[in-house]
């Protein structure tokens, strides 16, 4: 089962800032996972709510400020301040490294299919589309669809959602995802679900030690946490 830092290594550090990647870089795991938002100015950010408001010192919408604004606002600490990551900057990060990358669109975004056309133009533009280190994860079936068209060549996990038995019954997949994302809920509920259909199983938010060996007992191939340093002692890696 390998590990992923959940928004880096965000037990310690601000999620999804460069210092919580750095860390989780230098960490023997087979890598990182990130949200994605476009800004007004059609710029691929890191930031994981709609609004800036939990995780930095100040208030406003993603998708209404331009990355310039983002930059005025502390991501970090008052010990260590960070400035929003873009999407291109944290592929340059990945890049020297043997690290795979997963990219959680967020959605229903105002952009709506812009937000994967944009994102397959950062891969293209860092010379990285065609990297097997890089994955798509998404709780859409619609952005599944949509970047199975764009870059058919990207691994695509669709997440499932708590309510997925209701709103898709006969356990349909479309776009043909690569893999299959359950949340530490639902996969102890649920443990039929892992593996199903023959696909990866990629498992969030694993923090706790009995959980961790839970899932590698039961088969998780991925599991996310905010807790790297402690998933690696239980893992004994």
């Amino acid at each position: 089962m390998e590990i992923i830092a959940h928004r880096g290594y965000s037990a310690k550090y601000p999620e999804l800032t460069e210092v919580a990647f750095d860390r989780a870089l230098e960490m023997p795991i087979h890598g990182v996972e990130c949200d994605v938002r476009l800004s007004r100015d059609g710029e691929m950010v890191v930031v994981h709510d709609p609004i800036i408001d939990r995780v930095a010192d100040g208030r406003g919408r993603v998708s209404r400020m331009t990355l310039d604004a983002l930059r005025e606002f502390n991501f970090g600490t008052e010990e260590m301040p960070q400035s929003v990551l873009t999407l291109h900057e944290l592929l340059e990060m990945i890049r020297p490294t043997d690290k795979h990358l997963y990219i959680e669109t967020k959605h229903p975004s105002r952009y709506g299919p812009m937000v994967e056309e944009q994102v397959v133009r950062v891969l293209q533009h860092a010379g990285m589309l065609d990297d097997e280190r890089i994955h798509l994860i998404t709780f859409s079936a619609a952005a599944v669809v949509r970047m199975k068209r764009l870059a058919p060549q990207v691994d695509r996990f669709h997440l499932r959602r708590k309510y997925e038995r209701w709103a898709n019954p006969i356990d349909a997949h479309p776009g043909q995802p690569t893999g299959l994302g359950l949340s530490l809920w639902r996969a102890k509920r649920r443990p039929d679900l892992i593996g199903k259909h023959g696909l990866p199983t990629y498992m969030w938010t694993v923090n706790e030690p009995e959980d961790m060996l839970w899932a590698r007992d039961n088969g998780v191939d991925l599991m996310a946490t905010d807790e790297v340093s402690l998933a690696l002692e239980v893992l004994g890696r």
